[in-house]
């Protein structure tokens, strides 16, 4: 458990040898963010899945930041953010392309239309199933609209 912890602490160390401002506050965010994950609520070291949401969560917030500051005209820290994003995606498994999302989901759908179509109030078992086959390479999002979009037609 908590290797990704462990990568970033070691990547942070490499950072600050190397004097890269951008990775070093970036990696610490990272980090700080996983430990106060850990010791809200029930303290407990994070397992690995629980490090990875947390950092797809970083990316996502960041992200999300680098739009609205491109929407406000404020590019520098839009790139600050966006260049924060990339840094972070590093670390984070490979992303499905559209092709294998979709084939993931047409599985899922396929399994539990055995007795039928799947109904609307059978999609959150779908996209928990699909979820779970996913494991962070891709977004939630897309995977429920692949989801509705199949069981819809």
């Amino acid at each position: 458990m908590a290797a990704l912890k462990d990568q970033l602490k070691k990547d942070l160390v490499v950072a600050m040898k190397a004097h890269d401002e951008t990775a070093k506050t970036t990696i610490r965010m990272a980090v700080a963010a996983i430990m106060n994950a850990e010791v809200a609520g029930k303290a407990h070291e994070l397992s690995d899945e629980e490090e990875l949401k947390m950092l797809t969560r970083e990316v996502h917030t960041r992200e999300e930041s680098a739009e609205t500051y491109a929407a406000a005209g404020r590019e520098e820290l839009a790139a600050k953010e966006s260049a924060e994003a990339e840094l972070l995606k590093k670390y984070l498994p490979e992303q499905l392309d559209a092709a294998q999302l979709q084939q993931i989901v047409d599985d899922v759908v396929a399994q539990a239309s055995t007795d039928g179509k799947p109904t609307m109030k059978q999609m959150g078992q779908l996209v928990r199933a699909a979820n779970e086959q996913v494991k962070g390479r891709a977004e939630g999002k897309a995977v429920a609209d692949l989801v509705r979009k199949a069981i819809t037609g």
